[in-house]
């Protein structure tokens, strides 16, 4: 009996979440479930900070997960890469795009579960953002998914929800557009 019962608090132990202490945590609601996500503000501050502004000023919320990027819907030439992409909304409270801080710098690679800025050169990220679906190293500094090399920046990791995650990507779509877009409800900060 206590060879089950050390198993099972095993189990339990694997299976929550794994914070680190004194770094931010958000919660992304959807209608089809909550996404915890840590922010590492140590590793990549600039980009933390950014994400954390638009958090604190309600921007995101009513905003959608509107991509969805499948091994299916990507072009035969393009080097693959699983991805759900949200957080863009055109308006005039979008703030200054930011530096680029490249994961060769900071050390926060594309993994499952990584939140990372969208972007379409280097110094251009604002709002929209990114959570990869398994590893995705060619989404790292010298990855080959933009053509200059630069990567992208990550800059947090989900820590709970990732069914979720796995959800939106998977829903209807045409071409990489979702078909109806998946609703954020909010993203509110839940601790530090």
């Amino acid at each position: 009996m206590i060879k089950a019962t050390g198993a099972l608090l095993a189990f339990l132990l694997s299976a929550a979440p794994v914070f680190s202490a004194g770094l931010p945590k958000v919660l992304i609601k959807t209608p089809l479930g909550g996404i915890t996500v840590e922010i590492d503000s140590a590793k990549a501050p600039m980009t933390a900070a950014n994400f954390l502004k638009y958090v604190d000023a309600g921007n995101y919320n009513g905003s959608v997960f509107h991509r969805t990027v499948t091994l299916a819907n990507q072009k035969p030439e393009e080097v693959k890469i699983e991805v759900i992409q949200g957080g863009y909304f055109e308006s005039e409270e979008s703030l200054p795009a930011i530096s680029l801080e490249r994961t060769s710098k900071t050390g926060v690679r594309h993994t499952d579960g990584a939140i990372s800025m969208a972007r379409s050169g280097p110094d251009t990220a604002t709002s929209s953002f990114f959570i990869c679906i398994g590893d995705q190293p060619e989404l790292d500094f010298g990855g080959q998914r933009n053509k200059d090399g630069q990567g992208f920046a990550a800059f947090g990791r989900v820590v709970a929800g990732m069914d979720v995650v796995r959800k939106i990507h998977q829903s209807p779509c045409e071409g990489q557009t979702l078909k109806p877009a998946i609703k954020i409800l909010s993203i509110v900060r839940i601790g530090d």
